[in-house]
């Protein structure tokens, strides 16, 4: 989900299911954000039955799409209870999602959060597993930990840091360019971006706090710069 940056969003409609193409984010808890229209006819499905679905994939690329994974996620969309600067979640959908700065503050747009009642994962062929909300759920003391810190811990690695950045696309995820800049960091990995390519870097653990995500960000530095 995190390495996402859009999804297909199923809403209802008075005469059936309704699927569409939206942009999205996450909030350090891995709840999906979606920046919406009021014009859109899946707010205003969304406005009358909350209930929605998304789906992730990483299949269509593949010269059988079967055998790809992906990820439908069911629950209640409602309207975002923090959709300002100081909340992170505009800065969040902002950094994934450049363009949108241009719309983010028209009057007829909001932010929306899904909140996640089940998942079902397909990772190819006989492998599927259904998880409830809770067992996918993220560390709620974790999440709150780094999203408070994320803007100091991004803005450090930028500013002082950025060689080990890039070294984490170069040697950790074998990503080409020169000068990778961090866009975001939560418990389970971390978001980068150069120009306009975005890829996740997951942690083998999670953070849950500045301290082990300090320790994190050193460890990954360290171990980019032995594989020179």
């Amino acid at each position: 989900m995190r390495a996402s940056r859009t999804a297909t969003l199923g809403t209802l409609m008075d005469d059936g299911p309704y699927a569409s193409l939206v942009t999205v984010a996450f909030d350090t808890a891995c709840r999906p954000l979606l920046l919406l229209s009021d014009l859109a006819d899946h707010t205003r499905n969304v406005q009358a039955d909350r209930r929605v679905s998304l789906l992730f994939e990483a299949a269509s690329g593949l010269p059988n799409p079967q055998s790809g994974p992906r990820l439908t996620v069911l629950g209640q969309i409602v309207p975002s209870d923090a959709p300002d600067h100081a909340s992170g979640h505009l800065r969040r959908f902002i950094a994934r999602h450049p363009a949108a700065k241009l719309y983010s503050d028209f009057s007829d747009f909001n932010f929306y959060r899904v909140e996640v009642e089940r998942l079902h994962f397909i990772g190819g062929f006989g492998a599927a597993l259904w998880l409830s909300g809770d067992e996918a759920a993220v560390d709620d003391d974790a999440a709150q930990a780094m999203a408070e810190c994320e803007t100091v811990v991004v803005h450090h690695m930028n500013t002082d840091h950025a060689d080990a950045v890039t070294l984490y696309a170069n040697k950790l995820l074998g990503k080409r360019g020169k000068a990778w800049k961090m866009i975001g960091v939560d418990p389970d990995g971390l978001d980068l971006k150069l120009k306009n390519t975005f890829v996740r870097l997951n942690f083998d653990e999670p953070v849950h706090d500045a301290a082990s995500c300090r320790a994190m960000l050193v460890a990954l530095a360290e171990k980019a710069r032995s594989d020179n």
